[in-house]
């Protein structure tokens, strides 16, 4: 391992609550959410010109001058191309084919979903139940925290899952922005937990919406972690 004295960031961990606005800012991927805490997974993938240093609401993050590895491009590479998502699983796995079905009008007992898959990365932007849909977008705890979940959000709306804290983030607002652009979502529900990484599933929209051209009427509601419904 060969180092050099140059610039690259320093993150105060005491400073960091996990929000996660910084990872979205690295372009070279080189931030993540580790054990609630924002981490330089390498120094050889941080250019050390602090592009992430604005986006931090906490002031956690800083340049220092010290020892590192050296910024490495082809390492950036590959590690980029290392996060891409698969659109297809040869595995056979369900979640590999778009199924839409019918459902009658349900009781309290019965679930609202009306398509397959829900997870974001595995949902084809051009899929038929995007298409001119009233689309709700959820964090991953979400369901399980809100005991109405089905009835108050997914009723006659299309369903998108992702985790902004334990997903890839570039590849999610990538897919999410190819979703607006092909679909003609009519509007869009952001459904969130209360917990301040949860928040960069709006984040995430709100960079998705000009990428895509295409303004949409937006609503955001936060649940809290013992399962109320905060706003």
């Amino acid at each position: 391992m060969t180092t050099t004295l140059r610039k690259i960031i320093r993150i105060d961990e005491e400073k960091c609550n996990g929000c996660g606005a910084c990872v979205p800012a690295c372009a070279e991927g080189a931030l993540q959410i580790v054990d609630g805490k924002a981490k330089l997974i390498s120094e050889r993938y941080c250019d050390g010109l602090g592009a992430c240093l604005g986006e931090c609401p906490q002031g956690a993050i800083t340049i220092e001058e010290r020892a590192a590895e050296e910024f490495d491009k082809e390492a950036v590479k590959l590690h980029q191309e290392e996060k891409l998502p698969r659109e297809e699983l040869p595995c056979g796995c369900p979640s590999a084919t778009a199924t839409q079905f019918e459902r009658q009008e349900a009781t309290d007992q019965q679930s609202m979903l009306s398509h397959w898959p829900v997870q974001l990365t595995l949902v084809a932007p051009t899929a038929p139940f995007l298409q001119g849909a009233d689309l709700v977008l959820t964090a991953d705890c979400v369901p399980f925290a809100y005991a109405g979940f089905h009835q108050d959000f997914l009723r006659n709306h299309s369903l998108l899952v992702a985790c902004p804290k334990l997903d890839d983030f570039q590849a999610h607002l990538k897919k999410l922005t190819d979703i607006l652009s092909h679909s003609q979502v009519k509007s869009l529900t952001v459904v969130h937990m209360e917990v301040p990484c949860c928040s960069g599933l709006v984040y995430m929209v709100k960079q998705a919406m000009p990428l895509s051209g295409k303004d949409i009427p937006l609503k955001e509601v936060t649940i809290g972690i013992r399962g109320d419904l905060k706003s």
